[in-house]
């Protein structure tokens, strides 16, 4: 069975491809089994012909040569009970952030064009991981890309020790040897932390993220240090969840403390937004009485009222190159391990 046959008998086949693309059949072959060495111009040109005739390439005969499932798993993970009640609350969580659908983006994206596709697990209980890693091991998928809600996971550990070709996102824990990306976070809390007293905030605080997620720590981190370095070494700190709701209780607990605080750092931007809301409920102005920074650049902080001065994470690009690290370690299961380390930028809107 030729590997690069149309899935339907009678549809288009590589010959139509490369007529309609003007180029050679092995150069259609080479962009349809995803062989790196093609320049990019070709490769859009190749895919809009693809996209153009109508072509599908059989995966099964495909697979039967390349021995590959052309199948990744994208897997959020974290630490829960094995309860049906935790199960649901965890999907919940997950599919409320905006974050984890700017990381479906941004792997979406680089997957699709390579003809490989993901499937989402969730594996936040122990029978739940177990299951992730015995997927992978019967060759359902060709490895595994993780996104970790809790420093603690094992999963990244269990991946690596059962030899499966996994990345993460955000460093792990502990001396895992898995490859990763992530954020320069203190770097991007210290901007923020700069940005309000730049504006003249003399009593600024901030709303942390949980600190047994790494991305919290450094967050939290950053600010202290910045303030630190500006003689104001002990910040206020109400420390929440990540969510909305975390968000508007910390900022009401902290006004409780701090009548006089003029701005706030908030470690995501569901809890600044949550932050903007409680300090409406009690007569405060955003910007005019008290500043207000998010985090992540998320569609949350456009739409938030007012629009959100906040530290860009740039989760899309991110999660794409967490799919091209992991490709590299399926085609070279040899390569040693490596970590990509983004840089986070201000955005600066209206709520300071």
């Amino acid at each position: 069975m030729n590997q690069e046959s149309s899935a339907s008998s009678g549809g288009p086949t590589l010959e139509d491809v490369a007529r309609a693309a003007g180029v050679s059949r092995a150069t259609v072959s080479r962009v349809v089994n995803g062989v790196r060495n093609v320049d990019p111009a070709i490769q859009q040109t190749v895919r809009q012909a693809v996209a153009a005739t109508g072509y599908a390439p059989n995966r099964a005969a495909r697979s039967l040569v390349t021995r590959r499932a052309e199948i990744i798993a994208l897997v959020v993970s974290g630490a829960g009970d094995d309860s049906e009640t935790e199960q649901n609350a965890f999907a919940s969580r997950v599919f409320a952030d905006p974050f984890f659908g700017r990381v479906v983006s941004g792997v979406i994206a680089y997957l699709r064009p390579r003809s490989m596709h993901p499937v989402l697990m969730f594996a936040e209980t122990p029978d739940a991981r177990a299951q992730a890693v015995g997927f992978l091991r019967q060759g359902s998928a060709d490895g595994a890309l993780i996104v970790s809600t809790h420093a603690e996971d094992p999963l990244p550990a269990m991946m690596t020790e059962a030899g499966l070709p996994a990345v993460l996102f955000a460093r792990p824990a502990g001396a895992v040897p898995i490859s990763y990306v992530d954020l320069a976070h203190q770097d991007g809390a210290r901007l923020a932390a700069g940005h309000l007293l730049a504006r003249g905030c003399r009593r600024p605080v901030t709303i942390a993220g949980p600190q047994d997620v790494a991305s919290g720590h450094d967050r939290l981190a950053g600010f202290r240090d910045a303030m630190a370095r500006h003689g104001l070494p002990y910040p206020d700190v109400a420390e929440a969840d990540f969510t909305f709701r975390g968000g508007a209780r910390a900022m009401a607990l902290l006004l409780a403390r701090c009548p006089d605080l003029d701005g706030v750092f908030a470690a995501n931007d569901l809890m600044a937004q949550g932050a903007c809301q409680a300090l409406r409920d009690h007569g405060r102005r955003v910007p005019d009485d008290v500043a207000v920074v998010g985090f992540d650049d998320s569609s949350v902080a456009a739409a938030c009222d007012p629009p959100l001065t906040t530290v860009r994470q740039p989760v899309e690009a991110m999660a794409a190159e967490m799919a091209r690290l992991l490709q590299e370690r399926i085609e070279h299961p040899d390569r040693a391990v490596t970590s990509v380390i983004f840089t986070p930028e201000l955005v600066v809107r209206e709520s300071a």
